[in-house]
């Protein structure tokens, strides 16, 4: 049996950010980081479109919103150290007509209240920063970004390792049990004693916590968000990034237009209902997964809610001309032979038995254990900072 200080599960950027500070703040404390899959950042790090956010749509004062402003600027400080490519490009939240101006307007408000650098701009300055847009007032966040989270998982493992931490892939925990003043973490052929325990497992966080026997407040729905990319004769109608004014009655952003570090522009997300919680395929199904979502009490309160807007989606879903459809609002040049099918990803959306969207960062605390049991977006973006704050609360 393998004997350490501290043991993350989950080789995603938030867990490999949360050992890295470990070994910052205590250089001396062993570290293990448990991963079930081959390879690190591979579910929601890895499917994730690369945007460093600014933190525009938080409120203020929200876990959110300190985490997204102090995280960014971690995150760029810690690009420009390792080498790790990045661009702050910037980006404009479009409003195509003015019954989506008073909602552009109080997203400015809120950056403003969130000390971003953020500006309304008419239709003529639009055009200069991004000539294919439609809309007739904009707000333009000149310090958003983009970047490769797989990239920032990658320097921060080899750090690790330097550190003598450990990283084990291929290993899933499937129990953890108390041993006097540790916990023993197990799975098919581990076992390693641990003073503490973070769980930042993502999609299969609630399960987690239930293994270390605390109640987790909500329950993971999975909803898959499935992209398109601009081919390359029509990558020139993005410059940056370009938003839509988010339908302040549903959850997500709607579908916009994403240039990515590695090139090319992704189009999206479309988001469903995910038949299985690392489903990243329409025809993946896990009836576990499935039936955890529907016998949900939240979920159903959810769906009821929003079944207009989700049949919306669900149509987008299977037709590319409804795909397009939502895209020319935003870009009119666009046809559908300038699409072809990207990656899909899956957001491990917590939701509350009532039926609410868990928005903010949500942390639970049992003996020894840590549970992040909520990291929405941006999660990624602010990654380093949730960390940090992670690892303050251990009592070493």
């Amino acid at each position: 049996m393998q004997h350490t200080d501290v043991v993350v599960i989950g080789g995603g950027i938030v867990g490999l950010a949360t050992a890295w500070q470990v070994t910052e703040k205590f250089p001396g404390k062993r570290v293990v980081v448990l991963e079930k899959e081959s390879e690190l950042g591979f579910h929601q790090t890895g499917h994730n479109s690369g945007v460093l956010h600014s933190g525009i749509y938080y409120r203020p004062d929200t876990l959110r919103a300190r985490n997204c402003r102090d995280g960014r600027l971690a995150m760029i400080e810690f690009c420009e150290r390792e080498d790790v490519p990045f661009d702050i490009c910037g980006k404009v939240i479009v409003a195509v007509d003015e019954t989506e101006l008073p909602t552009l307007i109080r997203i400015h408000e809120r950056g403003q209240a969130n000390d971003i650098d953020c500006e309304l701009i008419d239709r003529a300055r639009l055009t200069e920063l991004e000539p294919h847009a439609a809309g007739i007032q904009a707000i333009h966040v000149p310090q958003a970004g983009i970047l490769d989270f797989r990239q920032v998982c990658i320097k921060l493992a080899a750090i690790l390792e330097q550190r003598n931490a450990s990283i084990h892939l291929g290993t899933r925990v499937t129990s953890l049990r108390s041993d006097g003043d540790a916990t023993v973490i197990c799975g098919p052929n581990t076992e390693v004693r641990s003073s503490y325990v973070i769980n930042c497992t993502g999609l299969q966080s609630d399960r987690t916590t239930r293994l270390a026997g605390c109640r987790p407040p909500a329950r993971i729905v999975p909803f898959r968000g499935e992209y398109f990319e601009l081919t390359p004769d029509a990558a020139h109608f993005c410059r940056n990034l370009i938003y839509p004014v988010p339908d302040p009655r549903f959850p997500f952003l709607g579908v916009h237009f994403t240039r990515m570090i590695q090139g090319g522009v992704e189009c999206g997300p479309n988001a469903v209902l995910s038949l299985a919680r690392e489903g990243y395929r329409k025809t993946d199904i896990n009836l576990r997964d499935l039936a955890a979502s529907l016998m949900w009490p939240g979920f159903l309160r959810l769906a009821s809610r929003h079944w207009r807007m989700g049949l919306g989606e669900m149509w987008r879903s299977v037709s590319k001309r409804a795909f397009v459809r939502a895209l020319q609002r935003l870009m009119p040049e666009i046809r559908s032979e300038h699409l072809e099918p990207a990656p899909a990803g899956i957001r491990a959306q917590a939701l509350a038995r009532n039926g609410d969207l868990v928005d903010d960062f949500l942390i639970v605390e049992g003996e020894r254990i840590i549970n992040v049991c909520n990291a929405p977006s941006p999660a990624a973006t602010a990654s380093l900072n949730i960390g940090r704050l992670i690892v303050e609360k251990l009592p070493f």
